[in-house]
């Protein structure tokens, strides 16, 4: 499955808009936050 640059913006964009992010940071905030993503240790 291939999907363009400018589709990945506006899927990111909109998903964005539903949460209420002010930034691209804070939905990554708020997966980790719920325990959807967990945080690797660095090597």
């Amino acid at each position: 499955m291939v999907i363009r640059p400018f589709t990945a913006k506006t899927h990111t964009s909109r998903a964005m808009t539903k949460l209420g992010a002010r930034g691209r940071a804070q939905p990554v905030v708020v997966a980790h936050e719920s325990g959807l993503v967990t945080a690797r240790s660095g090597k």
